[in-house]
C-alpha cells in the first residue's frame, strides 16, 4: 500500500513541476505562441538587387509606396497561385471587388488603428485575468471572456431587417 502512495506523490509532484514550467502572456489559445521560429511567410521570392548607374536617381523612399526590387508583390504573388494578375487594380484587390474596397474607405482609414485595438484587447485580457488561459482545472476562460465582445449574428439580422436593410445572402424571414 506504502509503494502506491509514494507512487501517487512522486507523480502529483512531477505534475506539478512541469505545471509550472508552462507559462507565458500572449499565448491565448496557441499554446505554443511563445516559441520562437521561422516564420514560413516572411521569406519573400524577391528579384535581385541592382546597384543603380548614378545613386542621387534613387527616389526617397515612401511608406506603403512601390519597390524598385519589387514592383509588382502581389502580381506576381497572384501569378505563383496560378491566378491573372490582370485582373488586379492598384489597391491589389481584384477588379471585381474595387466597387467593395472603394465604399469600406469612403469614411477613411483611422490611423494607428491596430495599436489601438492591440492596446484595448491587452486591457480586457488583462483586467478580466486571462493569464494563464486556463482556469482551475483546465477550464479554458478564453470563451468566457471574450463572450461580450462577440457579435450575436441573429440579433444583428434582426436588428438590420428591423432599418429595413436587404440581407439577401442570410436565410430567409420566417
Amino acid at each position: 500500500m506504502r509503494a502506491s502512495t509514494g507512487k501517487i506523490s512522486l507523480f502529483l509532484g512531477l505534475v506539478l513541476v512541469l505545471s509550472a514550467c508552462a507559462g507565458g502572456k500572449d499565448g491565448m489559445l496557441n499554446l505554443r505562441a511563445g516559441k520562437v521560429g521561422p516564420d514560413e511567410f516572411s521569406v519573400l521570392p524577391t528579384k535581385p538587387l541592382q546597384t543603380p548607374t548614378d545613386l542621387a536617381s534613387l527616389p526617397p523612399p515612401t511608406p506603403g509606396g512601390s519597390n524598385i526590387t519589387d514592383p509588382t508583390p502581389n502580381a506576381d504573388a497572384v501569378a505563383a497561385l496560378g491566378g491573372n494578375p490582370d485582373r488586379l487594380t492598384r489597391s491589389g484587390a481584384p477588379a471585381s471587388e474595387a466597387a467593395l474596397v472603394n465604399y469600406t474607405l469612403r469614411y477613411g482609414v483611422q490611423a494607428g488603428i491596430r495599436e489601438e485595438l492591440a492596446a484595448a484587447d491587452k486591457q480586457l485580457r488583462e483586467s478580466n485575468g486571462l493569464y494563464p488561459t486556463f482556469g482551475n482545472f483546465g477550464n479554458l476562460r478564453y470563451y468566457r471572456i471574450y463572450k461580450s465582445e462577440a457579435l450575436d449574428q441573429y440579433k444583428e439580422l434582426e436588428r438590420l431587417r428591423a432599418l429595413g436593410i436587404r440581407t439577401p445572402s442570410a436565410p430567409p424571414a420566417e
